[in-house]
């Protein structure tokens, strides 16, 4: 059964006593859109200073920049929350990040690592190779920049203030299909790849925002499962080739391998993702951190 909580994020300003323009900055789409604009704003003006200096992600400047894009993506999320939702950014919390952010990183790895283990159990990968300890950097680096940035968009923004008001249920859903249809474009994307990440990363990611109320720990595993994918096995992340510490070869089917998109869209990925997060949405409702849809809240 669902618990009841309070909305652990909603502004504490009241409204009714604000104009027309503060009512019209606190309703939730005008939130959202204005979110997630000035996040993807921030990206795409990286990106052109990017291209324009003829950056490479595979090297020592583009890996300052993908350093620099994460940070400063938590940054504009951080200015939009203080300067329209009027609050202190509670979800980015110093206090314990650092402990959240590690274990996020170490269950990430963990998962990803198990994934990897049944298939070569399997004989659906092998290792035919190494390179050197260096191939780590620049997966790292890329690896930290996508777990921030789509978990600034995707449980900051989309989950957290969906939730506010549809509840946990219809924002994990929501946030997972996004998830999802954010990945339909990628290199060798199909229509079982888009649905696995949503069913995997979607969920466990959402459940791994519901279960801290903060977004250390789903940053964390984000980034620790891209960077164990591409930087430790040198498997494709999202379609994106990699070339990591190892390198192997991955034999059968698509549906056990996860084709040309990589792993995390196999069978396996989704099976071992999906326990996660079911562990992690129980421990979210013993935490009485699931949050009732609007029409089931007792009237205050």
């Amino acid at each position: 059964m669902l618990m009841i909580t309070p909305v652990l994020h909603a502004t504490h300003l009241d409204a009714s006593r604000r104009g027309r323009l503060w009512r019209f900055l606190q309703f939730p789409v005008t939130r959202f859109l204005l979110a997630a604009a000035m996040v993807v704003a921030f990206e795409a003006v990286m990106g052109l200073g990017k291209q324009a200096f003829g950056i490479s992600w595979r090297s020592a400047p583009g890996s300052v920049m993908a350093l620099l894009i994460a940070l400063g993506v938590l940054g504009v999320y951080a200015g939009y929350v203080r300067l329209i939702e009027r609050r202190a950014v509670v979800e980015l919390g110093r206090r314990g990040a650092a402990l959240e952010f590690v274990s996020g990183w170490l269950l990430g790895t963990a998962l990803f690592g198990v994934t990897m283990l049944i298939l070569w159990s399997m004989g659906a990968w092998t290792v035919v190779g190494m390179n050197p300890w260096s191939a780590l950097a620049y997966p790292l680096a890329g690896s930290l920049m996508q777990g921030c940035g789509e978990e600034i968009l995707l449980r900051a923004i989309l989950f957290r203030i969906v939730e506010e008001s549809l509840g946990s249920r219809i924002a994990l859903g929501l946030s997972a299909v996004i998830f999802g249809l954010l990945h339909a474009f990628n290199p060798g994307a199909t229509a079982i790849s888009s649905i696995a990440i949503a069913l995997s990363g979607g969920i466990l990611l959402g459940a791994a925002f519901m279960y801290t109320r903060r977004l250390w720990l789903a940053i964390g595993l984000h980034a620790a499962w891209n960077f164990t994918q591409g930087g430790i096995f040198g498997a494709s992340v999202s379609g994106t080739e990699a070339q990591g510490l190892l390198a192997g070869r991955f034999h059968g089917s698509n549906l056990v391998t996860g084709g040309h998109f990589g792993p995390e869209a196999s069978i396996v990925a989704l099976l071992v993702a999906l326990a996660a997060g079911a562990i992690c949405i129980d421990q979210a409702r013993r935490r009485g951190h699931v949050v009732r849809a609007f029409w089931q809240r007792p009237p205050i």
